[in-house]
């Protein structure tokens, strides 16, 4: 891209949530507005930061939280990209149409357009992760955006554990791979498997950059969401990490902060010059790729 910058700052929101939707609409646009006026050009915040994550229970009238795109969240959204001259990645629950829902990620220029949408391709299903109920697989496939500050991707939460998302985004010249995420652990779980998983979650996306040479931005929510004696306490440690899968940011697991990270497409050329994967991948032998076993 012609007159883009070679430098750009990444913002990244790590918030909590209330069960008041606007309370936390309202928190979000001051959290973007903080990381603008801190330098951060390119902003990403979490999964489904408008709600609590509602997918701990299959309950019909949980529905309601969707809306639009575009719609009250996107319009608000629009408008302090617009005012701060930002890029903002935001992640909303989009009612589609009548029984046709999407968790779906949305990409704000910095003039406050809506470049468009990428729907979450890959819904879970596992104890208190009931997303199967709630969203239609998304049908747009893997995409990239030009934006004011350079060409990004923007895949949502369990995308973050299949490397072909990643790959497939990244061969569309995203330079950034944005993941806005809610993952977390059964508290009764955490002190037997807590490092373990968290460490895995880490570890695949640093896996990601390198693979592809890019920089990886995780953006997760924080904070312990649903009964006290169960629920989930999502684990925070939003990180960025650099194209050789260096963590150059990482904030904490247990309180809210915004991270601030330059991205240095220098740096990128660089990593990419030294270790060519893309360059030596052998495409005729992967056919393989697209069966889901491969019979031996």
């Amino acid at each position: 891209m012609n007159g883009t910058p070679s430098t750009f700052k990444l913002g990244l929101i790590q918030m909590s949530c209330s069960t008041d939707v606007e309370e936390n609409l309202k928190k979000a646009l001051s959290q973007v507005e903080q990381a603008a006026t801190r330098g951060a050009q390119v902003i990403c915040l979490q999964e489904l930061f408008r709600s609590q994550y509602f997918c701990q229970t299959e309950d019909p009238k949980l529905f309601d939280l969707a809306e639009s795109i575009p719609g009250p969240s996107t319009d608000a959204l629009s408008a302090v990209a617009r005012r701060h001259q930002v890029v903002i990645v935001g992640s909303l629950f989009e009612r589609r149409d009548a029984g046709v829902y999407h968790n779906t990620a949305i990409i704000l220029d910095a003039d406050g357009t809506l470049l468009g949408t990428y729907r979450k391709m890959h819904i879970p299903d596992d104890p208190l992760y009931y997303e199967k109920y709630f969203f239609t697989p998304g049908d747009q496939g893997y995409r990239t955006f030009d934006t004011h500050y350079g060409r990004i991707g923007a895949l949502v939460c369990w995308d973050q554990w299949y490397p072909e998302g990643a790959r497939l985004t990244a061969l569309q010249g995203a330079k950034v791979l944005f993941y806005p995420t809610a993952i977390g652990w059964h508290p009764s779980e955490k002190a037997q498997y807590g490092l373990s998983q968290r460490d895995a979650w880490r570890t695949i996306q640093r896996a990601h950059a390198i693979a592809n040479g890019v920089y990886v931005a995780a953006v997760n929510r924080v904070g312990h969401e649903g009964p006290s004696d169960g629920g989930l306490q999502f684990w925070g440690s939003s990180f960025v990490c650099d194209p050789f899968g260096v963590v150059l940011s990482e904030a904490a697991e247990d309180r809210e902060e915004i991270l601030i990270v330059e991205c240095d497409l220098a740096h990128l050329e660089s990593v990419r010059r030294h270790w060519p994967f893309l360059r030596d991948r052998r495409i005729d032998s992967y056919g393989d790729i697209v069966r889901r076993l491969v019979d031996r």
